[in-house]
């Protein structure tokens, strides 16, 4: 049987928590995508967050959405597209204005939309997909993202 310090032990740990945190973080950034490939979008976005998670049905939810502008965005629209993955059908949508959810004008440079939104008690549990479109105030496309989130009692990778 072999024996470790203390000091050996905590090396491991350490180093099975960056090794994990470091995997989940790859995992997340692969759930967010855009809405088109090839598209050169104004605005980066790096990270998708809904919170609760999982959502709970007919409690409020908080979509917080990190990202990146290269200029100032004096106004704008955003549009949240939410499907239930696997189904055809047409999707639950929601209109914003941007200075709803962030101080306008956006500034150029790193910058969080932070918005709750609240589905009704009967929304079936399950898998669904977020598309948010972010348009400026002249309706030029800044961004089109899509990611997963889930209702009900498993985790969802989106909350990494």
């Amino acid at each position: 049987m072999e024996i470790h310090s203390s000091a050996s032990m905590l090396k491991i740990l350490l180093f099975l928590c960056i090794s994990s945190s470091t995997i989940l973080l790859q995992a997340q950034a692969e759930t967010i995508k855009y809405c088109e490939k090839s598209a050169n979008y104004v605005v980066k976005v790096s990270d998708a967050k809904i919170l609760p998670d999982p959502v709970v049905r007919g409690e409020p939810f908080t979509f917080k959405i990190s990202a990146y502008t290269p200029e100032t965005i004096p106004s704008g629209d955003l549009v949240y597209e939410i499907t239930y993955a696997g189904a055809e059908g047409a999707p639950a949508i929601f209109h914003h204005d941007l200075c709803e959810e962030a101080a306008c004008p956006l500034p150029a440079g790193d910058f969080t939309l932070i918005h709750t939104e609240l589905l009704p008690s009967y929304t079936p549990l399950g898998t669904y997909n977020v598309k948010l479109t972010f348009n400026d105030y002249k309706d030029n496309q800044l961004t089109c993202i899509k990611f997963p989130f889930k209702i009900g009692s498993e985790s969802s990778v989106s909350s990494i």
